[in-house]
């Protein structure tokens, strides 16, 4: 159910941001979606849908929806990894996804071994831009 207080939270971010900017019209936002967020992208998409009719400002804004995958950097060799490709189980990438801060419990860096990395890309969620005509 979070998906539909994020989705009004976008919307609210986006007409804010638009009126700083003096957007009368808007036609595009773009949402960013960290890989590490348990965000279902369907239900995002159809409670932005049903909210549309309380912000009449949208008009016929389209939001597109961008996935930032997952990074991380090892503190002990500097290197910088993906999470696509580490194996884990299916139960592992549950955890991972939930609470990100487990990676540390079910990762390890794949050069040096250590799990001892940074989160540097793949959390959060973010408007990544708007378009509009002033």
């Amino acid at each position: 159910m979070h998906e539909w207080a994020l989705a009004e939270s976008v919307i609210r971010t986006v007409l804010e941001h638009a009126g700083a900017r003096n957007l009368k019209r808007l036609s595009e936002a773009g949402v960013v979606f960290g890989e590490l967020q348990a965000i279902d992208k369907d239900i995002f998409t159809f409670a932005l849908q049903q909210l549309r009719p309380q912000f009449p400002a949208l008009g016929r804004c389209r939001f597109k929806i961008i996935k930032e995958p997952a990074s991380f950097r090892c503190r002990a060799c500097s290197r910088e990894f993906p999470l696509n490709g580490l194996r884990r189980t299916k139960d592992e990438s549950e955890f991972i996804h939930f609470v990100p801060e487990m990676a540390h419990t079910f990762l390890k860096c794949p050069g040096c071994a250590s799990p001892d990395f940074e989160i540097i890309a793949g959390r959060g969620v973010h408007i990544s831009y708007i378009k509009g005509d002033e």
